[in-house]
């Protein structure tokens, strides 16, 4: 009898021949865009965009219909280290302000016409000290990441993942440290605004990962569950599902992107549907995207997280698909084209 698969290599498999995007697609809206009554190139990227989402869409005429804005949750061992200035009781009291419709993520959603879905991703149980041990088991970590596979049901046709949990900013600079090299120091921000003292002990906490698990970190996958979070697996499920679906991501801040960045690392295919919604405040976020060849939509000093940044970029892509869907023609409008 053949050996059962392991959970990873069930992953592995997905990351395998992942769908391309459509130039015809992509050709049908270049060629709109030049009988448009404006200069050619004259709206910069916002062409680029609209060309992107038909490419992935696969598309001449892309739509936005169902744009969700998904926010996993998940809290963290490593709280326990003093990485955070918040306790982490205060991820399920942000859900409950989700709920009630008082957190900032809520008042950008309705200003741009976005769902918004939570990910509760088992509060009660955080991630264990990855000081002390792996974060996850492998089947947790995997069990997770299909779980986010699921953000993209109900025919989402634009997503942007978002996170809340304190203490993930310690767990995403530790796998931007395991990823791309370097001290702690280098990847590490402050988070939820700890001082210096509370600074220097998020460094020594992931410095201190570093050498523990050092020998296993060649692997992606084996960086998310022993230094990672449930929410980042969950975010990781949510970009490859949608990327199998060929549904255009629009990535948050630091937090997000470290998902992306193991995606990227497994496959560097495999981050292509996506879109850098903005530049984060936090750690070394604008070198990451440019690990990651991803140039942001918005630079607004932001770090809050909860897919705020995306929610705003997701405003941008909103209004230059309009543009292109419902400008004029120089026909239509009786204007006189370039000669």
């Amino acid at each position: 009898m053949p050996s059962k698969i392991s959970p990873f290599e069930e992953i592995r498999m997905l990351l395998a021949g992942l769908p391309a995007p459509s130039h015809e697609a992509a050709a049908a809206v270049r060629e709109r865009d030049a009988q448009l009554t404006k200069p050619p190139g004259s709206l910069g990227r916002l062409e680029e965009i609209v060309e992107f989402l038909a490419a992935w869409q696969g598309k001449g005429k892309p739509e936005i219909n169902r744009p969700l804005v998904a926010v996993f949750a998940g809290n963290h061992g490593v709280v326990a280290q003093g990485v955070s200035a918040f306790p982490p009781e205060v991820t399920r009291q942000m859900l409950e302000n989700f709920t009630n419709g008082g957190a900032a993520i809520n008042q950008l959603c309705k200003s741009f016409g976005l769902g918004l879905k939570v990910f509760e991703l088992a509060l009660e149980h955080p991630t264990r000290d990855f000081t002390v041990e792996p974060a996850m088991t492998e089947a947790e970590a995997a069990a997770t990441l299909a779980y986010g596979m699921e953000a993209i049901d109900d025919g989402v046709d634009l997503l942007a993942p978002g996170e809340m949990g304190i203490g993930n900013t310690t767990a995403a600079a530790a796998i931007y440290a395991a990823l791309y090299g370097g001290p702690a120091s280098l990847w590490t921000g402050r988070g939820t605004g700890v001082d210096d003292t509370g600074l220097a002990r998020k460094t020594a906490a992931i410095d201190a990962a570093l050498a523990l698990h050092g020998p296993h970190l060649s692997d992606p996958l084996e960086i998310l569950r022993r230094l990672g979070g449930r929410e980042i697996a969950g975010l990781m499920g949510a970009i490859l599902a949608a990327r199998r679906a060929r549904v255009p991501v629009v990535l948050d801040g630091y937090v997000a992107c470290a998902a992306a960045a193991l995606l990227h690392a497994l496959n560097e295919d495999a981050i292509a549907h996506c879109l850098a919604g903005h530049v984060s405040a936090e750690g070394a976020h604008a070198e990451v995207l440019r690990r990651l060849g991803k140039k942001p939509l918005l630079d607004l000093g932001m770090r809050l997280g909860e897919g705020s940044g995306a929610a705003l970029a997701v405003g941008v892509i909103k209004a230059a698909l309009a543009c292109h869907r419902d400008m004029a023609t120089f026909a239509s409008a009786g204007v006189s084209g370039a000669g």
